[in-house]
């Protein structure tokens, strides 16, 4: 069971670049047909440098080229199998770019016992900063944790 000594524990950082194909194949998916994250002259009209994401593709994006996307878990010593995604928000400080290279530094915020035990919700924060070092986005998750007692 995950206690609170894992409060403030900082993971291996991530980095991915923002990449035209694995976009469009995340728009196709999703059946997002808006034009400004299709197309360059329509993002450029809506006022962006380039071609934006939309909200949620960080949330994929952090988890596509790590050789163990569940670090994090294995090493906080959950069972994957005992764990559902909980919620999810992302907070834009600035526009992310097709072409951008992004880094994501993922910290446990918040570690809080539920139904005596039961199950453990566990925050994560995730700082995001582009090729320049600017934080481009803040992401936050909860994560739901079905503890063995709850079986």
């Amino acid at each position: 069971m995950v206690d609170q000594s894992a409060v403030g524990r900082s993971f291996t950082p991530v980095t991915a670049r923002v990449e035209p194909g694995r976009l469009r194949y995340f728009l196709n998916t999703l059946g997002e047909e808006n034009p400004v994250y299709r197309n360059a002259d329509a993002a450029r009209a809506a006022g962006f440098a380039g071609t934006p994401v939309p909200p949620t593709y960080l949330f994929c994006l952090e988890m596509m080229d790590v050789d163990d996307p569940f670090e994090m878990f294995a090493a906080l010593g959950i069972n994957l199998s005992r764990v559902l995604h909980g919620e999810q928000s992302f907070a834009y400080h600035a526009p992310v770019l097709v072409g951008d290279t992004l880094t994501f530094r993922p910290l446990v915020t918040s570690v809080v016992d539920k139904k005596g035990g039961a199950m453990t919700l566990i925050g994560i924060r995730c700082e995001v900063t582009n090729q320049d070092g600017v934080r481009v986005a803040d992401t936050a998750r909860t994560i739901v944790v079905r503890n063995e007692a709850a079986s």
